[in-house]
């Protein structure tokens, strides 16, 4: 499989394969590329309606210079934790940014989701998101106060009496919660369209069906979410009971411990 960067030919063959509508990955494997790197490609340069293979050429060339005169050289060039690639990480941060975008988050609040699922904290302050992101604090705001809005992040105050932003387990849980919820207004609204266009009218019938299929899914995602919540990330508690002995013949003993969920 080639590495390196898309060369202009090849962009000219991802826009050609959006032209005929082809899925990401019919295009990746086409260009014996990562599904990954052609959904980034396309989605940081104006998505499949806008892209341009010349344009999105001259933007990477342009985003590469500014990368060279702004990264810190010799010894200043800050560390990343654990051993990381650091420039694997910023190729996996646009990738993970690009999939969100591909959901119809705007692309500074993927920008800022990404950066808080990325952080070994699972939290950061505005300041440090400006910081990271480099931009302004007004971008930084604004797509805080969506991610709240949707449920997707919460914020607390740390032991400096600062706001941080926390992504975590229950933060995802909440957020399909909500998302589950919001569609209960949809529904409510279809329901009174069939009483005002009349029960027995094709309209109405197609109203009816537009509510039940969306109460149906919405009770389905919480009920699964609840379900994966319990399952998933509730932690089994083991309390020893000194060391383990055979059972002895025909005894119904499995175990000299017992495992019991929180």
């Amino acid at each position: 499989m080639p590495g390196g960067r898309l060369t202009q030919q090849e962009r000219q063959q991802i826009a050609l394969g959006l032209a005929d509508e082809l899925a990401y990955a019919e295009i990746a494997r086409r260009l014996d590329r990562p599904t990954s790197t052609i959904t980034r490609e396309v989605m940081r340069n104006g998505g499949p309606t806008a892209y341009r293979a010349d344009l999105a050429h001259r933007a990477t060339e342009r985003r590469t210079h500014r990368r060279r005169e702004a990264a810190p050289r010799g010894p200043e060039a800050p560390p990343q934790a654990h051993g990381r690639d650091a420039e694997a990480v910023r190729e996996y941060e646009e990738t993970f940014t690009a999939v969100f975008m591909q959901t119809g988050l705007p692309k500074m609040t993927s920008r800022v989701l990404v950066s808080l699922y990325t952080t070994d904290a699972g939290s950061l302050t505005a300041s440090e998101l400006v910081q990271r992101l480099q931009v302004s604090p007004a971008s930084v705001s604004k797509a805080i106060t969506f991610l709240e809005s949707q449920g997707l992040i919460r914020r607390e105050r740390d032991e400096r009496r600062r706001e941080r932003y926390v992504v975590d387990d229950d933060v995802w849980y909440q957020g399909m919660i909500a998302s589950a919820r919001s569609h209960a207004q949809l529904v409510e609204t279809a329901r009174q369209g069939v009483s005002v266009l009349g029960p027995d009218t094709p309209a109405a019938a197609r109203l009816e069906n537009i509510a039940r299929f969306v109460d149906f899914v919405g009770e389905s995602i919480i009920r699964a979410a609840e379900q994966a919540r319990e399952v998933l990330y509730t932690k089994a508690e083991t309390t020893p009971r000194g060391p383990a002995e055979p059972p002895s013949p025909g005894s119904n003993q499995v175990s000299s411990q017992q495992v019991r969920p929180t």
